[in-house]
């Protein structure tokens, strides 16, 4: 189906119509069975197709819209009303006096609760508060899960970058081995630099399949992260998000409060233990209950009213549990800003210095490495340096590539950890 091809890159740069359509028709396809996932997983995978993938399929959300509809029967279920009570009593019957029995008789009774004052408002407010609180909950979770699977997405662009520059890093010294090796033979050094040589060639082979094995663990990662079926073998086309300009620290604080559905949902867990004390104070006031009698006897009818009396139970005890859990669910609201707010603050200065860390490897520490080698190559070419410089040369050229593509992705994940405390779901650009 032409809904699953990848459309050119010159047709839909970024979040265009195209591009949006495809990702929007392609989820159809699978929602209506009218695709195989395999089938629907053919293309790459960019990171707005595996973030659609999550959201679609992913068993939290599922787990997640189950709950938020069974908050929103349970306000259905706090609208209804009581229903009324029937019985009937049947027998033989026998005056005093000597007057003969009665046989057939049978007594009709009806009782309709009711309920008056604030029982029925505060027991739907506390409903429409738990169904709040729940989608609150729902937005809480799909925020954690598209963001573990832009974190996860970028963790195994990075374990590939890095399995890259190992094989770089065997290939050279590979090749170092091997023109050692031909100096060797002809005599013009000792057996010892091809020792040396071979000793280095078996460290960045080693080097290399820890890289892979990392590689494996974040693409198993990311699958879990999805949460859904995605190709044997895994194509996954992205980049880095490009360094933004954040504002001040205290306009992400803000931003956060507002918009982080961790905080609405503590506000409204707040609202919810208040709404139930409130519920559980209505129900302090007696409820009367009509009741209403027919005795074929006579016939007899008789109507009146039924009154619990409050004498030994005034319900001390559920209001000074709901009224605890009132200040609980206020003090848990405030310790959850605090945790979001101080993991924010950590955040922030994880970028900045990520960002000072990238900018130095980009303006000096990389052409010094890579000039490092070029010298003790030629060097050793020249006979005035031994293999050992030019080992030590590539391990520190290695060495600074590798953490220079650490600090890169070091600054995307604190990026991803803004995002995510700012509470908000989406990259600013997919690949």
């Amino acid at each position: 189906m032409s809904v699953l091809r990848p459309c050119p890159p010159c047709d839909c740069p970024g979040y265009g119509p195209s591009h949006f359509l495809l990702r929007i028709g392609a989820l159809v396809a699978l929602a209506f069975g009218l695709v195989s996932p395999s089938e629907l997983c053919a293309q790459p995978v960019t990171l707005g197709r595996a973030l659609d993938l999550a959201a679609a399929q992913h068993p939290l959300l599922r787990a997640g819209q189950a709950m938020l509809d069974g908050a929103s029967s349970a306000i259905e279920t706090a609208r209804a009303y009581p229903n009324p009570e029937a019985g009937v009593i049947a027998g033989r019957q026998r005056a005093s006096g000597g007057n003969p029995a009665v046989n057939g008789a049978a007594l009709y009774e009806v009782v309709q609760p009711l309920e008056l004052g604030g029982l029925r408002s505060t027991r739907i407010a506390l409903a429409e508060r738990g169904r709040d609180a729940s989608a609150h909950l729902l937005d809480e979770v799909r925020l954690e899960v598209l963001s573990q699977v832009r974190r996860t997405f970028f963790q195994v662009l990075r374990r590939q970058e890095e399995s890259r520059l190992a094989q770089e890093n065997v290939t050279l010294v590979e090749d170092l081995r091997n023109r050692i090796r031909v100096r060797v033979e002809v005599g013009e050094i000792g057996r010892l630099e091809l020792v040396r040589a071979e000793a280095e060639v078996a460290s960045a082979r080693t080097l290399a399949t820890s890289v892979q094995l990392q590689e494996v663990t974040a693409v198993a990662q990311f699958r879990a992260a999805v949460g859904g079926v995605l190709p044997p073998d895994l194509d996954l086309q992205g980049a880095l998000d490009p360094d933004a300009a954040l504002p001040p620290v205290d306009a992400l604080r803000s931003e956060a409060r507002a918009s982080h559905p961790a905080l609405r949902r503590a506000a409204a867990e707040v609202g919810r233990a208040a709404a139930r004390t409130a519920y559980e104070t209505a129900q302090r006031r007696p409820q009367p209950s009509i009741w209403s009698e027919v005795d074929q006897s006579g016939p007899t009818y008789r109507i009146g009213v039924r009154l619990p009396v409050p004498l030994w139970n005034q319900r001390q005890g559920p209001i000074a549990e709901a009224r605890a859990g009132e200040r609980q669910a206020a003090a848990a609201a405030e310790a959850r800003e605090i945790e979001i707010l101080s993991a924010l603050d950590g955040a922030y200065e994880r970028y900045a210095v990520a960002g000072q860390q990238v900018t130095l490897f980009e303006q000096g520490l990389l052409r010094e490495a890579e000039e490092a080698l070029r010298t003790a190559e030629v060097a050793y070419k020249l006979g005035e340096r031994g293999i050992l410089e030019v080992l030590d040369a590539q391990r520190l050229l290695r060495t600074v590539r590798l953490n220079y593509l650490s600090a890169r992705f070091d600054r995307q994940a604190a990026l991803v950890d803004l995002d995510e405390l700012r509470g908000l779901t989406l990259p600013r650009t997919t690949p």
